[in-house]
């Protein structure tokens, strides 16, 4: 051990810091630094391995690693001798679990977390691999053997070890090169990733995939709806209304407290890893949304109210920032809190026969679907299950419908699963978004409230000296924000400037847009860099291309682009947009599915924008907005304001040029292709419009 080694009753140097993750390590025998100067600077000094250790405060295995490995004397021992010993949250450092994630998934042609990695002391990885148990078994090799095995190697076998990290650099190196720019954007992209989408999809259970794991394809879905609105067919339609219906009807959504879980193990969607991040429900209510403007499918709609609703109520700090995630386990259990059985029901519901529907309904059963008891989940539509047991449909949803809000309220008395209560910007940006996109369409204030309250937190407590920051924790911000940080809070003031019609929105968008072309833009390239220039302790500036849980951020970038752009009338926000969509175009062509919001934007650019503008007194104009909001149209971009001169009107040029005629009197404009309508003073006339359009 160093001679600052922890010991039970002294805790380590992550105490110090203020991320839930490195705070769970904090009393761990083992010698942990954060990523930084001093733990980089003693590894070059000594000439000794580092040991990477990445992994978030939700994540099941990372807390099974940390038990039985971290919390282990004689293997703390071992790392303690060896290596020195770095903990990262992934969730306060993704540019770092980025560059490590694709060398492991090099090295073991898979990746997740916890993430082991190690690496020479002037950081390229030479050997890794995800979680390892404390001895051999499931088929790996222990804990404890394998640090001997790498510290024998380093030590023994320095020449294999470099000729190892030298590769996996040049790959990292390779992985990080500029694309191969496309003149011309080839015909068909879109359209390919959609006939990929609905071949991969699996015509039982939904998704696309026929086997677990099943993670939530919110672009992918979002990109089958936008070609169904295109008229591109009704099996887009029916490809992305399936996976939708049976997530929402699987395990991976809570029936009792809304929101969804990060991913099903099964093909099913019935067993879920039970965390809950902010990502996927910031991304998965405005497909829900969307498709509920698509469909009228009134499960769609109900899905995204409970999942407004549980974000407010359960991830929300008191100062207004959306909360990163929530735990899978309570009580030393993982989805302890969610799950049930027959007898755990029936003392929350006194009626027997209100309790049998209930449990019937939502598959509770003696033998239970999980470890002896019952994820609550939809095995059969209510209709036809309702005709099965010879009930009214009426008084089963009734049933149901009481048992849910009982057993709702039994749980809130359980021991919760644990909350990162940390704000990180984008999450933030994605989260401002779906809420403001939730006021819009269901019409709900309390949605738009909470989207200005994050919005202002963001902005007030996460921008000191005109720099964004990534997270915010404990009354402080820090860490340098990434490139992603920016489109996504830039996308989210768009979406709620678009919900309120607030110049002051626009404003905001606008200058963070500049300040991500700014810090992040190759000039040479075209793109967007996912750090800073000048990062001494990244190996490598990447440019990451493909979407995983969530967007990139050149996706996301070209999205806010292209909507700010039409809204602003700034030119250099159109060009950084179409020039991202050329470095994008012949990856879209080799990998059509890899991209899908990358494919999204690109649908955004080809189709060009509805652009409606409504101007008038705020009650006046209210009936034409409302008409604006409800169609299903993903290209749509809206603005407005009194139509007087107007602070909004330095932002929105078009609003000058589109005043009514007489002060208060509402009045809609929509254009495509740089041709405008006439004025339309009729709500009704504004709906045959907008349905041409469109067509």
């Amino acid at each position: 051990m160093t001679a600052d080694s922890p010991s039970p009753l002294r805790p380590n140097r992550l105490s110090r810091e203020t991320s839930p993750y490195l705070q769970q390590h904090a009393h761990n025998p083992v010698d942990w630094f954060p990523w930084g100067d001093e733990a980089l600077d003693l590894a070059r000094q000594q000439d000794r391995p580092i040991l990477l250790s990445v992994g978030y405060s939700a994540c099941h295995w990372c807390h099974v690693m940390e038990r039985e490995s971290f919390e282990n004397a004689a293997i703390a021992a071992l790392m303690n001798r060896h290596f020195v010993n770095i903990k990262v949250d992934r969730e306060e450092r993704p540019e770092v679990d980025e560059i490590y994630m694709a060398a492991v998934q090099a090295m073991t042609g898979s990746g997740g977390w916890p993430m082991t990695v190690f690496l020479t002391p002037d950081l390229r990885p030479f050997f890794g691999g995800t979680y390892f148990p404390p001895d051999d078994r499931y088929g790996r090799p222990g804990f404890g053997r394998v640090l001997e095995a790498v510290a024998a190697h380093y030590s023994d076998h320095r020449d294999r070890v470099e000729e190892r990290a030298a590769a996996l650099r040049r790959f990292l190196v390779q992985n990080a090169a500029p694309l191969a720019r496309s003149e011309a954007i080839a015909d068909g992209l879109v359209e390919a990733a959609v006939r990929q989408l609905v071949r991969d999809h699996d015509e039982a259970h939904g998704g696309f995939s026929n086997q677990g794991p099943k993670f939530p394809n919110s672009g992918g879905l979002s990109l089958l709806l936008r070609h169904w609105s295109d008229g591109g067919g009704g099996a887009a339609l029916e490809t992305a209304a399936h996976t939708l219906t049976r997530m929402a009807r699987g395990g991976i959504y809570d029936h009792l407290g809304g929101g969804f879980h990060r991913y099903s193990v099964d093909e099913r969607w019935l067993v879920p890893h039970f965390e809950k991040m902010l990502y996927d429900n910031a991304l998965l209510v405005p497909v829900y949304l969307d498709a509920w403007q698509a469909t009228g499918t009134d499960l769609y709609e109900c899905v995204a109210r409970e999942t407004l609703d549980y974000v407010i109520r359960e991830m929300t700090t008191p100062e207004g920032g959306y909360c990163a995630t929530q735990d899978a386990d309570s009580e030393g259990e993982e989805g302890r809190f969610f799950v049930w059985t027959p007898e755990q029901v029936e003392e929350v519901i006194e009626d027997e026969e209100t309790a049998r529907l209930f449990c019937r309904t939502y598959d509770v059963t003696p033998e239970g679907n999980f470890e002896g008891r019952s994820i609550l989940h939809l095995s059969s539509e209510p209709e036809e299950l309702a005709r099965f047991l010879g009930v009214d449909p009426q008084r089963l949803a009734s049933a149901t419908s009481a048992a849910r809000a009982a057993l709702f309220e039994a749980r809130r008395r359980r021991v919760a699963p644990d909350r990162d209560d940390k704000v990180i910007a984008s999450w933030n940006g994605l989260m401002i978004g779906a809420m403001a996109r939730g006021a819009q369409v269901l019409g709900d204030p309390a949605y738009l409230a909470s989207a200005r309250r994050a919005a202002r937190f963001v902005l007030d407590g996460m921008v000191p000296e005109g720099r964004l920051l990534h997270v915010y924790k404990d009354g402080e911000a820090r860490i340098a924000a990434c490139q992603d940080d920016y489109a996504a809070l830039v996308a989210g003031l768009v979406d709620l400037y678009e919900a309120t019609f607030e110049a002051g929105w626009l404003l905001e968008a606008t200058t963070l847009a500049r300040a991500m072309i700014e810090r992040f833009w190759d000039p040479d390239e075209g793109g967007f860099f996912f750090v800073d220039a000048g990062r001494g302790d990244l190996l490598v500036r990447t440019k990451n291309p493909f979407d995983g849980a969530t967007p990139a951020g050149n996706s996301l970038a070209v999205l806010a682009l292209l909507r700010l752009g039409t809204l602003t009338g700034e030119a250099d926000f159109l060009r950084c947009a179409e020039e991202t969509l050329h470095l994008y175009g012949r990856l879209l062509e080799r990998s059509p599915g890899a991209c899908p919001f990358m494919a999204c934007a690109l649908h955004q650019f080809r189709r060009g924008a509805v652009e409606i503008t409504v101007v008038g007194a705020e009650e006046s104009r209210r009936p034409f907005v409302e008409a604006a909001n409800r169609p299903y149209l993903p290209t749509r971009v809206l603005s407005g304001g009194a139509g007087v001169a107007a602070p909004a009107e330095a932002v929105v040029p078009a609003l000058a040029e589109r005043r009514p005629g007489a002060a208060g009197e509402a009045r809609a404009y929509v254009c495509r292709d740089s041709v405008c309508s006439a004025p339309v003073e009729d709500v009704t006339e504004l709906t045959r419009l907008l349905a041409e359009k469109d067509g």
